[in-house]
């Protein structure tokens, strides 16, 4: 089969498409042959060496972490899909080729009415934003959250689930079209641009935007400097959860304001977690896929790629200038 692979630590210039061996299923896996994968920020770390692929990913120098295909075999003891199955799901690596071999059960079948493209952009994005801001966080009807990043591909996501759930979103954004169309996904309010290399000053904005009083739930999908101006823009009770580390990894947090406030500060991630926990999130993927089905959640998909041209996905997705998703089609 061919597959895309990482040569090396580097630029976009080390994805080399090659031909690989077959994957073959084992006791309890399935062997998708992919249609469509997705590209994720978290695939450019791992080009870079800054985030090599878990023990158990099906391959370590093939990037990707969501896909879209058919089930072409299954291995022994595999009963909870069948041979023809149209399924999505969030992998541990190996998603920019035409085939992978996975647990069986961490599959979902896909929702009725989506193509294998619009399904493959959909698993890493909503299932992140879901289980981290309302699973984890406690994000409730009524409540408000703030979304960094609202034109990514998990703020999209988190855009739309808080208006699905009765929340009312907040974001922030790198330019004025990305809140623009992020406002047609259900954002409430736009907080502002916040400049590339300038200091992040949002706090005192935000929390005029929510009363005054401040946010209940941050998804907190930037790190570094934003983090301690995420804090300052939480309610009393409010939580923070921290996703990713775009702007880096380290900042100077007030810890008596922590106290004060009584706030909750916690990270989370999914490449890394236990298998048992992977089903978990097949399975909440599946529950979502009924309101795909609705377009109740639609799928945010900037462009598509052919797999040969995993290089130029890399350079968009690094540059910050998609709106949502990169897919990349495998035919």
């Amino acid at each position: 089969m061919r597959a895309i692979v990482i040569t090396r630590p580097g630029g976009p210039e080390v994805l080399e498409l090659r031909e690989v061996d077959d994957p073959v299923p084992g006791l309890g896996q399935a062997r998708v042959r992919i249609r469509a994968c997705a590209v994720n920020r978290a695939d450019v770390l791992q080009r870079l060496g800054g985030y090599p692929a878990p023990a158990d990913a099906p391959a370590r120098d093939i990037p990707g972490l969501e896909i879209a295909g058919e089930i072409d075999a299954i291995g022994p003891g595999t009963t909870d899909v069948k041979v023809g199955d149209r399924v999505h799901a969030i992998v541990s690596g190996g998603a920019y080729a035409e085939a992978v071999v996975v647990h069986a059960r961490t599959l979902s079948p896909m929702p009725d009415g989506l193509s294998f493209t619009e399904a493959a952009s959909l698993p890493e994005a909503f299932v992140t934003a879901y289980d981290a801001m309302v699973s984890q966080a406690g994000l409730t009807a009524g409540e408000t959250a703030l979304v960094h990043a609202a034109g990514s591909g998990v703020g999209t996501a988190a855009v739309q689930i808080a208006r699905a759930i009765g929340a009312r979103a907040i974001g922030t954004a790198r330019t004025a079209a990305k809140l623009g169309r992020a406002r047609s996904l259900g954002l409430a309010e736009a907080d502002g641009i916040v400049p590339e290399g300038e200091p992040p000053r949002f706090a005192d904005r935000v929390r005029a935007r929510a009363g005054g009083r401040g946010v209940d739930v941050v998804l907190e999908l930037v790190g570094g400097d934003y983090v301690p101006e995420s804090l300052a823009a939480l309610a009393p009770s409010g939580r923070l959860v921290l996703v990713g580390l775009l702007a880096g990894s380290r900042a100077d947090v007030d810890l008596g304001l922590v106290l004060r406030k009584r706030l909750r500060l916690f990270g989370t991630v999914l490449r890394a977690r236990p298998l048992e926990e992977k089903i978990e999130a097949a399975r909440l993927l599946t529950r979502l896929g009924p309101l795909f089905a609705s377009r109740a959640l639609v799928p945010v998909i900037d462009r598509v790629l052919p797999l040969v041209d995993a290089a130029e996905a890399h350079r968009l997705v690094a540059d910050g200038v998609t709106f949502g998703k990169v897919v990349l089609e495998v035919s």
